[in-house]
């Protein structure tokens, strides 16, 4: 039951930051921000996940996960009405900064202790299960985002997507009991350093492979329109792509727990970096937008499941007490990786052209294939 209760907050948390960034974005331009300003603003969101994710989870490893996921739970609504208060361009720069790191108290908390939810024996069924609750909120942030603002106004979008995060404050508030509380080790987390598990050889390869893994969803949903745009693709075709591999993502969680009662989830995660790998390497083949639907969605199939799967095996590699620690330490592993790939390979594309960009993403993936398979062995 409290797998499920914890779901509820991501659920409705995720519906919230994932329809804030089509809201801000969109009021900026109302506002008369040009395309730069917007991708500031976007780029605000990941400024304090990257450089403060450990420290979140440290946080979480001697608290307990009920203070940082209120904290961010709370921090959510609050930037959500602070543009309803105060609706200026200006005020949209905090109010990003605000969001990013809000949600990312709560992110890197509750990946770092889901895990361990009704005990350590149903970790993967768990990272399947928050997985798919971020891809099915993922989905439906936006729309809720859009709708809202078509029918209702910009500001109004803001006040219902802040709606979603009163029912997680409410529970995280009064009925937190269903969370683990601080973990408990006898070693001092405080006086360790995030470098001691980076230098855990099995620890490293599998955040390097995570990173892969994010950078190669961030490539596809940055560079698919760039390539479709270039091969003449109309805008809805392009949008059908898209959505083809968000399909996928959630197709493939729902698999997941079938799949775990056949093998473990260090063999899903290298099947899963192997097959998205070869996606990569047939999208310059490939001109037509049924066969790019199609590629699209094989790609989807091994990034959707590489990620539960990365979260787990960080989860149980981790020292005792240092979980939600490890979490942060992926999530700014990640974080870095969507900082330098797009601006690598739009370098790379703008100069060679789109193939290389495809095949090199493809090079990447199986050498965090290749690391986590020899890990594993």
């Amino acid at each position: 039951m409290a797998i499920y209760l914890t779901l509820v907050l991501i659920v409705l948390n995720h519906v919230a930051f994932g329809g804030s960034r089509v809201v801000v974005s969109l009021f900026a331009l109302e506002s008369g921000a040009s395309q730069m300003q917007v991708g500031i603003l976007m780029a605000l969101y990941a400024l304090c996940p990257m450089l403060f994710a450990i420290a979140i989870g440290r946080l979480a490893d001697r608290v307990g996960a009920r203070l940082p996921m209120l904290l961010g739970s709370a921090g959510l609504g609050i930037g959500l009405l602070l543009t309803v208060a105060w609706p200026t361009l200006g005020m949209l720069y905090v109010v990003a900064l605000l969001l990013g790191s809000s949600f990312h108290f709560f992110f890197v908390t509750v990946t770092g202790v889901a895990g361990g939810i009704g005990g350590t024996q149903h970790r993967s069924r768990n990272y399947a299960l928050v997985s798919l609750g971020f891809s099915g909120a993922g989905f439906v942030g936006p729309l809720v985002a859009g709708f809202s603002i078509d029918y209702l106004g910009h500001l109004q979008a803001f006040m219902i997507l802040a709606a979603c995060t009163v029912i997680p404050v409410l529970m995280l508030w009064l009925k937190p009991d269903f969370l683990p509380g601080a973990a408990k080790t006898s070693a001092d987390p405080a006086g360790s350093s995030a470098l001691e598990l980076w230098r855990a050889p099995q620890l490293r390869n599998t955040f390097i492979a995570s990173g892969f893994i994010s950078a190669g969803w961030d490539l596809f949903n940055f560079y698919l329109p760039v390539y479709g745009h270039g091969i003449g693709l109309s805008a809805s075709a392009i949008g059908i792509i898209l959505g083809a591999f968000a399909l996928a993502t959630f197709v493939i969680r729902a698999a997941l727990p079938l799949l775990l009662r056949r093998t473990s989830e260090a063999q899903i995660l290298i099947y899963a970096i192997f097959v998205a790998a070869g996606a990569f390497t047939l999208f310059p083949l490939f001109d037509s937008p049924v066969a790019l639907c199609m590629v699209a969605f094989l790609l989807g199939l091994g990034v959707g499941c590489g990620q539960p799967m990365s979260m787990s095996l960080i989860y149980s590699l981790a020292p005792k007490g240092r979980a939600s620690e490890a979490a942060g330490l992926r999530v700014t592993v990640n974080n870095l990786t969507h900082l330098v790939i797009p601006l690598l390979f739009g370098s790379v594309g703008t100069a060679f052209g789109y193939a290389p960009v495809w095949l090199a993403n493809s090079a990447l993936l199986g050498v965090g294939g290749w690391l986590v398979r020899r890990g594993r062995e």
